[in-house]
């Protein structure tokens, strides 16, 4: 299996791109908002590294690889998948905005956005917040790539308010479980690494 590629940009298409690699071309599927950001940052020759996700199956004999800037891109996409009706296909067309605004509007239980989302009509939106709901909060903290100022936030007042504007939490409350997760493993130093530590305490 294909978990990662790193080489020279070869080919760009609609959707897809040639990516050379040891004298091997790979054609590799890109979701929308992540080729606004490869077309915007890259050209042909150019290095590229990309974080693969490798689908095959008995329906699907041929190898279909869909590529990502960021490992937590294709790691949202794999959870996107485990949504009824909602194949990696599919799924490469409906990711036209960036994966923290979708994750977003999933813990907001906002469908209306995510039927914005190309070939995504009410059913399917309903299904994606039945399934995703409280599973995807840590990637609408994910960093804005677009964004040109160097990252200088506060990560924990960051997590305190998705805690208490998405998930509902009372201030207080959150307070106490960034506190709790920043006992438990001092060396936190993101927002993505703290949500991951206050989720794991929820679970316990």
């Amino acid at each position: 299996m294909i978990a990662y590629l790193t080489g020279k940009l070869k080919n760009l298409y609609d959707e897809r791109l040639t990516l050379l690699v040891g004298g091997v071309g790979y054609d590799v599927l890109i979701p929308a908002f992540v080729m606004t950001e490869i077309r915007r940052s890259k050209k042909v020759d150019d290095d590229l590294e990309l974080y693969i996700s490798f689908h095959q199956t008995e329906r699907q004999p041929k190898p279909v690889l869909v590529g990502f800037r960021q490992e937590l891109d294709r790691e949202f996409f794999e959870l996107f998948i485990t949504v009824e009706d909602i194949g990696p296909m599919a799924a490469i067309k409906a990711l036209t905005k960036p994966i923290r605004e979708i994750a977003r509007n999933i813990e907001e239980k906002d469908a209306k956005s995510l039927r914005k989302l190309k070939g995504i009509g009410e059913r399917k939106a309903d299904k994606i917040v039945a399934t995703l709901k409280g599973r995807v909060a840590k990637y609408a903290l994910m960093p804005d790539t677009e964004a040109a100022a160097p990252v200088a936030e506060d990560f924990v007042k960051e997590v305190e308010q998705v805690l208490v504007t998405q998930l509902g939490h009372k201030l207080f409350e959150a307070r106490q479980m960034i506190q709790d997760a920043m006992k438990r493993n001092p060396r936190i130093a993101s927002s993505e690494e703290l949500f991951e530590e206050v989720y794991r305490g929820q679970k316990q």
